[in-house]
């Protein structure tokens, strides 16, 4: 196990020098208090386990395995990545109400052609060796059944299923989040806490995405859908026939839909980019991705188009909030009622932006260093 620092690259405006040393101790996008590398040779594991605080607690966040295609170095591409969605965490976590700081894992590689149990069991021994500081959880890439391979070795793990001791599926309660986030831009922009009558497009239903739309469509909202595999969009389609929802060629096709009310970025992160925001033809942006501005700045086009952008680490803690309460023993009610509080702390945060002139993500980020003490 070697520690480093978590860069790949320099973000805009850290000073010149190692990449490394700079983004960790120079950048605002660094500050982690601990990055570790993990490699073990006989099953193939490389991995990254980022802790960005401990402030409020253990740091709690997911573990993504991703090959990260097109990448010129996927080892680098993944660091920054944890470093990104480390980072996220605490604020997700801060302001979600939970006595847990940030963290984030990625397993560098295709799941799909690399995972297996002895190279998960490795993991966990690494989770094992921080002592409590990390507590781990499902993210892309993996499963609650990972999560219960990975516990075998690591007591300091949630997500698993309810046979193992734990609550399950945490992209149950995420999709709910995003949804009761969705409530407040419908509350903020048009007077009532619903999507009735409303298209939303959704990019992405997999694990979370297919929960949403069904939220949405109870809701008599109209949806829209997209998925990079083809796979994912029939399946919503056949799960919801005659219902008001229809699938788009791509993204690219879905943020351009004329007439659209909300846009939903579901898979992973940058969704809101130099490319995107111009295009964009919703007046609101709310999702269950992380990291969806692709840099700082971002923000401000999005507020000098008139878009209400719902902070992404705000809206989707529903699963966090899912995965924490397992570790004081699961109810699911008990989750479910944290979670439905999104709801008013995404209108505080609107409020909070109004009130200081601000995006909503600076009035957010504003809320949680409050209480992180940053």
């Amino acid at each position: 196990m070697i520690e480093v620092s978590p860069s790949a690259s320099v973000p805009a405006g850290a000073p010149a020098g190692d990449p490394v040393i700079s983004t960790l101790f120079r950048s605002e996008q660094g500050g982690h208090e601990q990055v570790v590398l993990c490699q073990d040779r006989p099953s193939g594991l490389k991995a990254v386990i980022a802790l960005h605080s401990t402030a409020l607690g253990p740091a709690l966040g997911g573990t993504r395995f991703h090959a990260y295609p097109g990448s010129a170095d996927p080892e680098q591409a993944a660091v920054l990545d944890a470093l990104n969605l480390a980072r996220g965490m605490s604020y997700k976590n801060a302001l979600a109400g939970l006595d847990h700081g940030g963290g984030k894992a990625v397993i560098i590689g295709d799941p799909e052609q690399i995972k297996t149990e002895a190279l998960l069991r490795a993991y966990g021994r690494f989770v094992a060796s921080l002592g409590g500081r990390y507590v781990t959880a499902c993210d892309v890439g993996t499963y609650v059944q990972d999560m219960d391979v990975v516990a075998r070795e690591c007591r300091w793990t949630t997500g698993r299923s309810p046979e193992s001791g734990g609550a399950g599926d945490s992209s149950v309660l995420t999709a709910f989040g995003v949804f009761q986030g969705m409530r407040a831009c419908a509350q903020q922009l048009w007077g009532a806490p619903t999507l009735r009558g409303r298209l939303v497009g959704v990019a992405g239903v997999g694990k979370v995405g297919k929960h949403l739309v069904g939220h949405l469509l109870e809701d008599g909202a109209r949806v829209v859908v997209t998925d990079v595999r083809e796979e994912s969009v029939r399946t919503v389609l056949a799960a919801h026939p005659g219902a008001p929802v229809s699938a788009a060629a791509d993204t690219d096709a879905l943020i351009r839909t004329e007439g659209l009310d909300l846009y939903a970025p579901c898979a992973l992160g940058g969704a809101l980019n130099e490319e995107t925001v111009p295009v964009l033809t919703a007046a609101a942006v709310c999702g269950a991705a992380n990291n969806q501005l692709a840099h700082p700045g971002v923000e401000k086009d999005l507020a000098e188009r008139g878009i209400l952008y719902a902070p992404d680490y705000v809206v989707n803690a529903g699963g966090v909030i899912q995965v924490a309460d397992e570790l004081h023993g699961f109810d699911f009610a008990r989750a479910k009622a944290k979670a439905e509080k999104i709801h008013a702390t995404t209108m505080a945060i609107f409020e909070r932006a109004e009130a200081d002139g601000v995006p909503p993500v600076a009035a957010a980020d504003r809320l949680a260093e409050q209480r992180m003490g940053r």
